[in-house]
Parts: C-alpha cells; sequence; structure tokens
C-alpha cells in the first residue's frame, strides 16, 4: 500500500487509522525544547488572532508573563543579548501596536530562551479547553463570519497585500498621488465593500492614513524622512533617545496624528519635550517633519 502513490489519492477512514497504527510510530518527534513549542504555539495563536482582527488578549498577557519571567534571570548570557527587545515588550506599547511580521520576530529571538523561564514563576493552568480557539471563538468566527464584517475584511486585505505599488508607497512614506487614492478606493470601496461600509467602520478618516495605520511605516523610510533635517544637527543623548522614539512609533502606527502621546512614556523617560529640546526651533524642525509624514498619506 504504502509503496503506491494512487493508493494516497483517497483515503479511507479506515486507511487513516492504518497508516496511525503501522507508520506514525516510525516518526521521531521532534527534539525541541518543550517549553519553546509551547512558547511557537502561543505566538501562533496570537497571529492567528490578529488575522482575524481578534486582539487575544489572554494570549498577550501569558506573553507578558513569559517575558516578564524571562527578564528575571536576565544575567544568562543568552538573555542579556536580547535585553533591547525584552525592555521594548516590557516598557513600550510595542506589543499593542505589533503585527505579524513583530510576532513572529519575537517568536524567534525569544524561543530558545524559554527553557530559562523559572518553574516557580511561572502558573499553567491545565485548563486544556484554552487552547481549543473553537472555544474561546465559534468556528463560524475562525472560517466565514468574522470576515464577513467590513473592517476585518479591509484590515485583512491590506496586511496580505503589501505587495501592491499603492500600500507600498505608503509603507515607504512616498507621497501619493490622486491616482493612487483612486486605486484605493477601488480597492475600499469596490472590492472589499461599499463606500457607505467603509464610512460607518472609519468616518471620513483617509484612505492612505488607514492603510498607513494598519501596516506602519518601514523603518528606513522612517529614519530616512528625519535624517536628512538632523543630518548637520549635533544631538545630545536625551534627545537623540526622543527622536528614536518618534521612529520607532511612526513605524508602528504609520503616522503621529495625536502628538499628545509625546507627554507619556516611552517619550518622557529621560524628559519632556520642553526639557529635552530646549532649543525650540529644532523641536519645531522634528515637528514639521512628522507633519509631512502624515501629509505623504494624503494625496496633494
Amino acid at each position: 500500500m504504502y509503496s503506491n502513490p494512487d493508493n494516497y489519492v483517497s483515503l479511507t477512514y479506515a486507511d487513516t487509522l492504518l497508516v496511525g497504527q503501522e507508520l506514525a510510530p516510525l516518526i521521531m518527534p521532534d527534539s525541541d525544547d518543550s517549553k519553546a513549542l509551547r512558547f511557537d504555539a502561543l505566538i501562533y495563536r496570537i497571529e492567528l488572532a490578529y488575522l482575524i482582527g481578534k486582539k487575544y488578549g489572554r494570549g498577550r498577557i501569558d506573553l507578558m508573563k513569559k517575558v516578564t519571567a524571562i527578564a528575571s534571570v536576565a544575567n544568562i548570557p543568552e538573555i542579556m543579548a536580547q535585553a533591547d527587545l525584552l525592555n521594548k515588550i516590557l516598557h513600550t506599547d510595542y506589543i499593542d501596536n505589533a503585527d505579524i511580521s513583530d510576532f513572529e520576530y519575537i517568536r524567534e529571538n525569544l524561543r530558545d530562551l524559554m527553557k530559562y523561564v523559572p518553574l516557580s514563576r511561572i502558573i499553567y493552568e491545565t485548563n486544556f479547553d484554552d487552547d481549543i480557539l473553537s472555544v474561546e471563538w465559534k468556528e463560524s468566527e475562525l472560517e466565514n463570519d468574522d470576515l464577513k464584517n467590513y473592517k476585518a475584511k479591509a484590515e485583512y486585505y491590506i496586511r496580505s497585500h503589501q505587495d501592491n505599488k499603492v500600500i507600498a508607497k505608503l509603507r515607504g512614506n512616498i507621497p501619493l498621488t490622486k491616482d493612487d487614492v483612486g486605486e484605493l478606493e477601488q480597492i475600499l470601496w469596490n472590492e472589499v465593500g461599499s463606500k457607505q461600509d467603509y464610512e460607518n467602520e472609519y468616518g471620513k478618516k483617509p484612505l492612505g492614513e488607514l492603510v498607513r495605520e494598519i501596516v506602519g511605516m518601514d523603518m528606513s523610510a522612517a529614519k530616512a524622512a528625519i535624517s536628512d533635517y538632523l543630518e548637520n544637527t549635533n544631538l545630545d543623548s536625551r534627545q537623540i533617545y526622543f527622536v528614536n522614539q518618534i521612529i520607532e512609533y511612526i513605524v508602528h502606527n504609520g503616522i503621529m496624528k495625536d502628538l499628545s502621546v509625546l507627554q507619556e512614556a516611552p517619550f518622557t523617560d529621560q524628559g519632556s519635550v520642553v526639557e529635552v529640546f530646549t532649543d525650540l526651533s529644532l523641536w519645531l524642525g522634528i515637528r514639521s517633519i512628522i507633519e509631512r509624514v502624515n501629509a505623504n498619506a494624503i494625496a496633494a
């Protein structure tokens, strides 16, 4: 049976039982650390939730607990090497604004550190139903119903088509033309749903702003936007920190329309805007760059 490919074209239930009894025992289990595999599973569940427009708050809480536990044994060289990532997860809004690539980056860089999690610091609940997505969400939500929601469909489309030339321009901070906006209208007001659907979810928000908020901005583009202005400017360590936080925010959020966020951590960790930028003209120049970045998401 196993040597003839034709026998695999249509397997009966009895065939699957036979394969399970005779072939499955021959497959060696993965030698990966069990804690790393559980961490993989946690991140994959978070990613799945993200794709269908769910926050999956419990998964994010579990992730923060694991990262906190790792940080508690930060004297281990392998953990020290990931200090920047751990601090970003624990002390910024990185997780709140993370996308699929960010969660994959977290998984790849932290999975092998799970073996160092102190057993006394982690509580594992033995309610196995929580591992079945259909218990938390109805199966129909995972398959069809959730994607009938306009917001979920729009965000899923945008995240899945980042190679689209207009979406790529938005990620690259390249100003949009009216033709670009027309293409977004065709996608979001015709293919994904109607203009009324869009306005019911997002009001009068410009299409480019919405896309930028969903896909964020490429790191190199965000750095380029501000580096030209600061090229011949000598910044002190606090100013460099502040500017880097602005770049990180724009990378993950796409735009910075509400400047009140600058009055909160992590921006204020080393002082307020007034304290850090005693030369007000320097700050006004940086602010004008932020406004230009926002404007590039809207056609002139």
